[in-house]
């Protein structure tokens, strides 16, 4: 998919410190006891540590969060984090997965942002459709990069079967798991960049095949 990164990255961030305007006592629903409050410290500190792994080639840096200024700080970190992924895309990096570049990051941070810009939007009761290519970008990554990491980390079993997965908006499709697909699930870009990130179920309704290996393929955790 042919998507502007960076660009969008700067679009959703700006959206985001836009919804941090008012209480952030307010609760995140599938975050846990997060508040918005929590949860701009956590994109924030996301956006420092992401910079450093680029300027400084290290993952380690954890920034504290502020009591107070919540809001500036935010927009800082995001101003931060764009200045250092304005490097060339194949400048290396330090990341948690290939490819160990700039780009890398560019794509992590926006698909991070898109969801957390997501958990805002829905704990003020404020509509957040996602772009279908975007949301496929975030399947592909849920596929290409956390399965297999969730497994090398000990915190997901290796897929014994293989189901595709559709996005019904898109001309794309995906497998996890080895082999031919015994099932086919159905559904929005949306649903399923949602569902695999635990915001939603997955629209069971629409598999056709084996259900009972699909569910088990798919019940995860497939994420963090």
């Amino acid at each position: 998919m042919n998507l502007d990164h960076l660009g969008l990255l700067r679009r959703d961030l700006d959206a985001f410190a836009d919804v941090l305007d008012g209480d952030l006592g307010v609760a995140v629903e599938h975050c846990g006891d997060w508040t918005l409050r929590d949860l701009a410290g956590h994109l924030g500190q996301g956006n420092l540590w992401a910079a450093a792994a680029v300027t400084e080639r290290r993952g380690d840096h954890r920034p504290p969060v502020p009591q107070d200024g919540l809001g500036a700080w935010f927009a800082a970190s995001a101003d931060t984090l764009v200045t250092a992924l304005g490097a060339d895309p194949a400048t290396e990096a330090w990341t948690f997965a290939p490819p160990r570049t700039v780009g890398f990051w560019r794509r992590r941070r926006l698909l991070e942002t898109v969801v957390h810009l997501w958990d805002a939007r829905h704990a003020r009761g404020l509509p957040n459709p996602i772009d279908p290519e975007l949301a496929g970008d975030g399947v592909a990554e849920v596929i290409e990069v956390f399965v297999p990491r969730m497994v090398r980390r000990g915190l997901a079993a290796e897929p014994t079967a293989a189901v595709r997965l559709t996005a019904s908006d898109l001309t794309t499709t995906w497998v996890v798991g080895p082999g031919d697909p015994v099932a086919h699930l159905e559904g929005t870009a949306e649903e399923l960049l949602l569902a695999l990130w635990n915001r939603g179920p997955l629209p069971w309704a629409r598999l056709t095949g084996d259900e009972a290996v699909a569910r088990e393929v798919l019940r995860g955790p497939l994420v963090p």
